[in-house]
């Protein structure tokens, strides 16, 4: 599970909190349900007039892929590759069929398929590439999803501070009511702000921030696969799939080898 997530929702929301209380709020200030009302419903119902349902029946899924995505690592994804390489040059491309079942990545899986069957590689190109594309739309689908309410809540946030302000200016026969009633109109957009920023906006950009990683590694994969395909001996696989990696992970790679090679 993704800690980070959470924590930095629950540590933003407490700070937040505390500030407020240190400068001499009431808790109970901040509650105020027709507000969350407003914000809350008036935000899911604009987000869903903006997607169809299949695509807001993504949402639970995308929950889920913020909390417990494990993304393979870059280095031991090189070594499975240039090791997978090292083999098919001693023992064929059939070698790779025995392997099928051992590869957990189901991109990797269909692209030493794609091999194993002996399809023309330009053609495995063409199929992973398109596979690429269209992962890297859903995954824009999704992400914007959340982008959208995060859009929508401070927007909802005014609309509920207006309303209730409304309110307020047709009860100014009860002038000892008006500083109250001011300030609960404006927690309205105090949800619709801290919503957008604490929950909205940050998993849209953590959804995007995994795509990106995600589909890095799947160029990378395509690259090795047709490397593979191609009968490029492990050391030039090693080296094109490297420059995948950051530097400080390909100095670190590249220390170990020289270890290995010492020992």
């Amino acid at each position: 599970m993704e800690i980070a997530v959470i924590g930095g929702i629950l540590f933003a929301f407490v700070c937040l909190v505390s500030a407020f209380l240190m400068d001499g709020g009431h808790m109970m200030a901040l509650v105020k349900p027709t507000a969350a009302m407003i914000v809350f419903g008036g935000t899911i119902g604009a987000t869903v007039i903006s997607y169809s349902l299949n695509e807001l029946k993504t949402v639970p899924g995308l929950l889920r892929v913020i909390l417990y995505r494990k993304l393979p690592n870059e280095v031991e994804l090189i070594e499975q590759i240039v090791g997978l390489a090292d083999k098919v040059r001693r023992e064929g491309l059939l070698y790779l069929e025995n392997q099928l079942p051992q590869i957990e990545d189901a991109f990797m899986r269909k692209g030493i398929q794609l091999v194993v069957d002996g399809t023309d590689p330009e053609l495995v190109k063409q199929i992973l590439e398109t596979e690429i594309y269209s992962i890297r739309e859903r995954h824009h689908t999704g992400a914007s999803i959340f982008e959208s309410a995060g859009g929508y809540a401070p927007t909802m946030g005014i609309i509920g501070t207006v309303m209730g302000l409304v309110h307020v200016l047709g009860n100014l026969e009860s002038p000892e009511t008006l500083g109250p009633s001011i300030a609960l109109a404006f927690i309205a957009t105090l949800y619709g702000i801290g919503s957008a920023n604490i929950l909205w906006l940050p998993i849209a950009e953590k959804l995007k921030n995994l795509s990106r990683k995600e589909v890095m590694l799947q160029e990378m994969m395509l690259e090795g696969i047709i490397s593979i395909q191609a009968g490029y001996n492990s050391l030039l696989i090693r080296e094109r799939l490297s420059a995948f990696l950051k530097p400080a992970l390909r100095d670190k790679q590249e220390s170990g080898e020289q270890s290995a090679e010492k020992e």
